[in-house]
């Protein structure tokens, strides 16, 4: 059978309603052409999806601490305990942050920083009650890996700390530091941070307790072909448990300025990879389109291949800003990039529940 042949018998299989298995998903990442990929990945979206609209979020992504114990290979943003540059954001700088977004039509906060070893879980208890004491919004907040540590510290069960967290203020936990979900990628890459199966026990836990959180990816490092397949997989069987997952969003990783270095991806392999994770992860409803890294251009071409979400706005970001990839699209771009592709701009909230079609309220 030619290459053509397999990949129209797999895309058949799945636009169809079947579920691809791991050599499947491989075989499309590494011989489907581009843009019979595309085709598919869109059918299967419409299928999903068949209103021509297209979501985003007005939030802000806020580091709270740049100083992490983790010392990850591709991250050019962390500092060392002690360092000139190290810090930990008061109250008041905080506050300031949190009002600017509301003042932008903001609804939710992205707050994420590093392992700190000074702060333990009631710094994060103290944070969350002060700020949903003080505004209306939604605290989308605190990686798996962060997670995990302030059980280490504690001495606390994930259930304990989860609960805790979410008794405090936390609405539902972002899929930063899932990289690849497999331990020979995350030994090379981040020797230091949770293996993959913790990473998702932090997933799963918060799902058991209604809290909804999102999945991601960092491709186009160390890992194999059958990694990155691989990872989706994990996260489809996860989802298969309490449908947790709102969104899944791959996202290239920026090598500038990093320990690991390396090249980064491509706009073509984005899209395949794009493409290939609508295909495979058949139970999660929403994907990200990722301006971030590769661009408005290249986010909107993603609509076209499998994602029907714009992600945020992301009125501040310094992680992928620090490996030297500074994108800034602001909303007026993103509705132009939605409506010029064709769809309708609508703002959502965190749990994709329509707030304002561009222009007027729902």
């Amino acid at each position: 059978m030619t290459d053509q042949g397999r990949t129209l018998q797999i895309l058949e299989k799945r636009l169809t309603g079947d579920r691809l298995n791991v050599e499947e998903g491989v075989y499309l990442l590494e011989n489907a052409e581009l843009l019979l990929l595309g085709e598919a990945a869109d059918q299967v979206r419409n299928q999903m999806h068949p209103e021509k609209v297209v979501t985003f979020v007005i939030d802000r992504n806020i580091n709270y601490t740049n100083v992490c114990t983790s010392k990850c290979k591709f991250c050019a943003f962390y500092c060392n305990p002690g360092d000139p540059n190290a810090y930990i954001l008061s109250r008041e700088e905080l506050h300031v942050k949190i009002e600017e977004t509301l003042a932008q039509g903001g609804t939710q906060l992205l707050i994420q920083g590093g392992l700190n070893p000074e702060l333990g879980l009631e710094y994060f208890e103290e944070m969350l009650r002060d700020i949903k004491a003080n505004y209306p919004i939604h605290i989308h907040s605190f990686s798996p890996p962060e997670i995990w540590d302030l059980a280490d510290k504690s001495g606390l069960s994930l259930r304990e700390v989860i609960s805790r967290l979410k008794a405090a203020g936390l609405d539902s936990i972002p899929g930063g530091g899932a990289e690849i979900l497999d331990d020979r990628v995350r030994g090379l890459i981040s020797p230091n941070k949770v293996k993959w199966q913790q990473w998702m026990e932090v997933m799963t836990t918060a799902h058991s307790l209604g809290m909804k959180t999102t999945a991601t990816m960092m491709f186009g490092h160390v890992e194999t072909m059958e990694e990155r397949i691989l990872h989706m997989v994990r996260v489809r069987e996860a989802q298969e448990q309490y449908g947790g997952f709102t969104a899944f969003i791959p996202w290239s990783y920026a090598p500038r300025y990093t320990e690991l270095g390396g090249e980064g991806s491509t706009g073509v392999e984005y899209l395949r990879t794009l493409a290939v994770s609508r295909l495979m992860i058949d139970n999660v409803p929403n994907v990200q389109a990722s301006w971030v890294t590769q661009g408005a251009k290249m986010a909107q071409l993603a609509l076209r291949f499998g994602a029907n979400d714009f992600g945020s706005t992301m009125l501040e970001e310094n992680v992928v800003r620090a490996a030297g990839v500074s994108t800034r699209v602001p909303l007026q771009e993103i509705v132009h990039c939605i409506e010029d592709a064709g769809y309708t701009a609508i703002q959502r909230n965190t749990h994709y529940e329509r707030l304002k079609v561009y222009g007027k309220d729902v």
